[in-house]
């Protein structure tokens, strides 16, 4: 039983015999409470296995090892993208589509690493790709471009999550700017633009506001292409 058989439910149901003790369902859910409480480095076979009230060698009946079963566990925690709003244009679309993808990311931030590189997609995770690409239907970008669109969208909410991951509290910039205020008090006369420029932001109560603004820019550069493109011959 391969990745590709536990993602996309081709694997063979049995017809006869008892029914199953566990799910695979189950087992990954039980994946996803360990890697939120202690991180993905606290996830085995061994301890999933253990919080299920079964043995490592029972897991391995549904489950061929820890690489298919985290893959399970993305596809899980990722769960399917939501409808986009009734009536809106492509930039609404994104907007709402980049906004949707961040809680997940934030609920469960092992799912960052989980899903770095490449590696075999499930049916939820290329539901998001397959709805933000959809968005560009229509606009004139180039199959090229609209999925470098996405993945420029999706990069950049993925990055706004990996630094609340880390922030405690998940205000990075406010609490980055905290450390600066201290570093600048003796220092700003060396870096006179970062001070300047904290100064003003924590004046006017403009931090963590880098969400916003990545997807505002990200977009009207979108458009800005789209644009282009409308008007080639």
């Amino acid at each position: 039983m391969n990745t590709v058989e536990l993602l996309w439910g081709t694997r063979p149901q049995p017809k006869r015999g008892p029914k199953p003790a566990m799910s695979i369902e189950a087992i990954a859910q039980a994946g996803i409470e360990i890697a939120d409480a202690e991180g993905l480095a606290a996830v085995s076979m061994q301890r999933v296995a253990a919080e299920l009230g079964f043995t490592k060698m029972s897991l391995y009946r549904y489950v061929p090892g820890k690489a298919e079963l985290v893959a399970l566990m993305a596809e899980m925690a990722v769960g399917a993208p939501p409808e986009p709003p009734e009536g809106a244009g492509w930039r609404q679309r994104l907007d709402a589509w980049a906004r949707a993808l961040l809680p997940g990311f934030m609920t469960h931030p092992w799912v960052l690493e989980a899903t770095t590189g490449p590696r075999i997609v499930g049916p939820n995770e290329l539901a998001w790709m397959e709805s933000a690409i959809a968005a560009l239907e229509g606009t004139g970008l180039r199959g090229g471009e609209r999925m470098d669109a996405v993945v420029v969208l999706a990069g950049h909410v993925r990055t706004i999550a990996q630094q609340a991951a880390t922030s405690p509290g998940g205000k990075p910039e406010q609490q980055i700017g905290a450390i600066l205020v201290e570093l600048l008090r003796e220092h700003g006369d060396r870096f006179p633009a970062v001070n300047a420029a904290l100064t003003e932001s924590m004046a006017s109560g403009t931090q963590d506001q880098a969400l916003d603004f990545g997807l505002e820019r990200i977009l009207d550069g979108v458009g800005v292409l789209i644009t282009e493109r409308s008007t080639e011959v």
